[in-house]
């Protein structure tokens, strides 16, 4: 299968980046193809132009570096997004790729409000971070929140099969080595279990706390 996995995150020594990439190299182990889209690092522009605002046509093309981005999705079988959650929500550059790639006439249709997906056919995973406590959260109502936006607004809502949304809870700096280990554990048998593949022997990486 072919993979894209975006992320964001502005420090490369987070442990965001660090979930991405015991995540990607679990997949390559698998035997699958990965690209990494890191956000933050290859200076992606998430600022959308006025003209972005009319739907993708023949006469009205994306904007070279979307266009690329929509080759490699459309060419893709699954989409992995992996983020922290800042205010509840993804942050800006997350949103930016969303709001550009995701362009009405690529990624859906809408008339009459009602919205088509048109990226069916391939799987998605997401894969979120808080420093809160998961549980408070869901108490609150603002998980469900983060799940309607998030999940189904954006995910399923252009064609995509959500297989999983996991979250990692009380994330915080310094992390202890036996809590950022089940971590990492538990995002290599994410990639296991949902995208199965003939496994290859490979060491696990020491990870930055």
């Amino acid at each position: 299968m072919k993979h894209i996995v975006i992320v964001a995150h502005p420090s490369a020594g987070s442990f965001t980046m660090a979930l991405a990439g015991a995540y990607t190299r679990e997949l390559e182990q698998l035997g699958h193809q990965q690209k990494t889209y890191d956000l933050y690092r290859m200076g992606f522009n998430p600022v959308m132009a006025a003209g972005e605002l009319l739907p993708i046509t023949a006469d009205h093309p994306a904007e070279p570096d979307v266009m690329s981005a929509q080759n490699d999705l459309r060419e893709a079988d699954a989409l992995t997004l992996i983020y922290p959650l800042w205010w509840m929500s993804m942050p800006a550059m997350m949103k930016g790729y969303i709001d550009r790639v995701f362009a009405r006439g690529f990624a859906y249709e809408s008339s009459e409000g009602k919205v088509r997906g048109l990226l069916g056919g391939k799987k998605a995973v997401l894969i979120t971070l808080s420093g809160a406590p998961l549980a408070p959260l869901v108490e609150s109502g603002r998980w469900n929140a983060v799940q309607v936006l998030q999940d189904v607004h954006i995910l399923r809502a252009t064609g995509f099969e959500l297989r999983e949304h996991l979250h990692f809870d009380e994330i915080a700096p310094n992390l202890p080595s036996v809590v950022a280990e089940g971590c990492l554990s538990r995002v290599r048998q994410c990639a296991r279990g949902i995208f199965p593949g003939p496994s290859r022997a490979g060491s696990t990486p020491n990870m930055t706390q």
